[in-house]
């Protein structure tokens, strides 16, 4: 399995792209993430546009099944963090066939 960029590898290309130091691009990425969380924590939804949203979900209290016994259980309603993927970077990573 391929694996994606680690950290310190996405730090070095932002700063070479925006002709910078690595402090300067860390610290731009650990802001964006802060902020991410923030927004999301208290609007419930965070946009960064091109790529996608972080969108603040509620899940009921639902039946479940216990995968070993077959046992039902109860499972709590709970909030949860989903990330929805922007149009163009869907179409731009994965296009339609025609």
């Amino acid at each position: 399995m391929a694996s994606g960029l680690t950290k310190t590898q996405l730090v070095r290309h932002l700063a070479e792209r925006l002709e910078t130091n690595n402090k300067t691009a860390t610290a731009f990425l650990e802001h964006l993430a802060d902020t991410a969380i923030k927004e999301t924590k208290k609007n419930g939804v965070f946009v960064v546009p091109g790529i996608g949203r972080l969108v603040k979900a509620h899940r009921k209290a639902r039946v479940g099944r216990n995968p070993q016994t077959g046992e039902p259980i109860q499972i709590k309603a709970k909030t949860v963090v989903k990330f929805r993927v922007a149009k163009a970077a869907k179409d731009a990573i994965a296009p339609k066939k025609a």
